[in-house]
């Protein structure tokens, strides 16, 4: 039994994603946590005013692994710009791929909220736009690449890969021929944007 004063955020946000993959996002409650946690559900109502502030606060948890993952090539500094592209492209696509077969339900989850238009799915896109900018942006003050808008360019890149990171199409990453698919997006985006 969880004591009222050792419960907090992250002990409960370990504890939903525990129901999460145990009931599946559509059926796991508040109350399950709580009975989980052998505490009532007022006291995760304290941290999580609602079911959908828990979800979501679980999706933000989860989604922070793919960030992080994602951050990591974008601070690679030794690499240029076109290979620091392909390698956020391919990092994205990996992860999430990963995460899809590692992590089913919770995976689910993050469909059923970016479906839902939820406020961390909407933060993850936010979060991949400003990851592109930054690599293309980088990218044309190296000479490397050419856009009049590295914003408009990065909402390009996304939206032309679409297949390779959206949950939508989660049941066609494990085919054969993906990765090609996406070495040719790449080669594709790559060419088009190179400055010589």
């Amino acid at each position: 039994m969880q004591s009222q004063t050792s419960l907090g955020s992250e002990v409960i946000l370990s504890t939903a994603e525990e129901v999460l993959r145990r009931h599946g996002p559509s059926k796991a409650t508040v109350v399950d946590v709580a009975r989980a946690l052998g505490v009532s559900h007022t006291a995760v109502y304290r941290y999580f005013p609602s079911k959908a502030a828990l979800r979501e606060a679980v999706a933000r948890r989860w989604l922070k692994h793919v960030n992080d993952e994602l951050l990591a090539v974008v601070g690679e500094s030794r690499l240029a710009s076109p290979d620091r592209l392909r390698a956020w492209l391919v990092t994205l696509f990996t992860v999430k791929r990963t995460l899809a077969s590692e992590d089913p339900e919770l995976f689910a989850m993050y469909g059923t909220l970016l479906a839902e238009q939820s406020g961390a799915a909407e933060e993850h896109v936010a979060d991949l736009l400003a990851q592109l900018r930054t690599i293309v942006g980088d990218g044309v003050a190296a000479g490397d690449f050419t856009t009049t808008s590295p914003e408009e360019t990065a909402q390009a890149v996304l939206e032309a890969t679409t297949r390779f990171h959206h949950p939508a199409h989660a049941a066609e990453w494990s085919t054969p021929g993906m990765d090609a698919g996406l070495d040719r997006i790449c080669t594709l985006l790559l060419d088009g944007l190179s400055a010589s």
